[in-house]
């Protein structure tokens, strides 16, 4: 079994408290802010365009703890969504035109009600992603995932830092790599990524590191011939996600002395392509507390939507949150640089 790490919260470390993250990002000397780039590409005030994707953060426990986790998860969290949030979740998703309901975590699935969460947003007529850690799947009393996601016709989004074990192993921990391995085998046998079977697996590479990744399409091209001539195993589609200096990645960077460094890197390669199709346009984030984010990577800094916006999923108001200006930071150049990023990959 992979060892498990204690959390930046467990260690009470410097960095655990949002407020000193934001801190330190805001103190980096940058040649110009975030705001100033969008303002060059014609972009400023950037503006949500529509709700396509309600994201759900159901809490931060989970089974891993990750060096990269911008979450900060991990075993010893205790945040988990209270009924009545969830709940006032499902009457959103159940009233509301809105097409795909994203979970993610934490482990998603170890909340008590995400099975149901699951069930009644797919009865809703939802489109339905689960952003699995893949690893959940061997514990005993998860063992049913594989079937029950065919089932419901989840989209499998799932963590996978490289197809070799070194890689993962040395971000996500000991026996990790050949457990996500046999959790691919059981979703391979249920017909995920399978062509013709309709359920999507989708693989999610965002290896520690100061670098951009490369091409997406291209990298997608390389995993899949790896991942069948390697171990047999097929999935849909790959997505690239850039580290975001936040949490855990955020300490690794301050501590390796190489956070201006990135930070630079990731000014320098600042895409107004990008910046024009950032996910916060269109997708809403939910804290495990209820409240509104423009998307998970503001949540873990504790920026919620502009105060023009209701903050909370009890005080829905679709109309004002369609059009919301979005809240922004040094952090929002990792999601513009290169081809993009975003919980969807690349977004150019």
């Amino acid at each position: 079994m992979s060892r498990v790490l204690p959390t930046l919260q467990k260690r009470h470390a410097a960095l655990a408290p949002a407020a000193a993250q934001r801190a330190l990002l805001g103190g980096l000397p940058l040649a110009h802010s975030f705001e100033q780039a969008l303002d060059g590409a014609g972009l400023l005030p950037l503006r949500a365009s529509g709700i396509e994707v309600l994201q759900l953060n159901v809490g931060r426990k989970c089974n891993q703890t990750c060096r990269h986790c911008h979450v900060d998860a991990g075993p010893d969290r205790t945040e988990m969504m209270p009924d009545a949030v969830l709940e006032r979740c499902l009457q959103v998703i159940e009233a509301s035109d809105i097409p795909a309901v994203d979970i993610t975590g934490g482990a998603p699935e170890l909340h008590k009600r995400w099975k149901e969460l699951v069930l009644r947003s797919r009865a809703a007529g939802k489109r339905v992603l689960d952003r699995c850690n893949l690893t959940i799947c061997l514990l005993p009393n998860y063992a049913y995932l594989p079937e029950f996601f065919a089932e419901q016709r989840v989209e499998v989004v799932a963590s996978l830092p490289h197809y070799r074990q070194k890689s993962t192993d040395s971000q996500r921990g000991d026996g990790v790599f050949e457990q996500s391995l046999e959790a691919l085998r059981r979703l391979n046998a249920v017909g995920y990524g399978r062509e013709g079977s309709g359920l999507s697996l989708t693989l999610v590479t965002n290896p520690v590191g100061t670098f951009l990744l490369g091409n997406q399409r291209a990298l997608e091209h390389d995993w899949k011939q790896q991942m069948r001539r390697l171990y047999g195993l097929e999935f849909t589609r790959l997505f690239t996600l850039t580290n975001l200096p936040i949490a855990r990645f955020l300490e690794f960077l301050a501590e390796s002395g190489h956070l201006q460094e990135y930070m630079e890197r990731l000014v320098t390669a600042f895409n107004p392509a990008a910046a024009a199709g950032v996910m916060c346009r269109t997708t809403l984030s939910v804290g495990w507390d209820g409240t509104l984010y423009d998307c998970d990577f503001n949540q873990m800094l504790e920026l919620p939507v502009n105060h023009g916006a209701p903050r909370s999923i009890f005080d829905w108001d679709p109309a004002r949150l369609h059009t919301r200006e979005v809240v922004l930071g040094p952090h929002c150049f990792g999601c513009t640089a290169g081809a993009g990023s975003s919980c969807g990959g690349a977004t150019t």
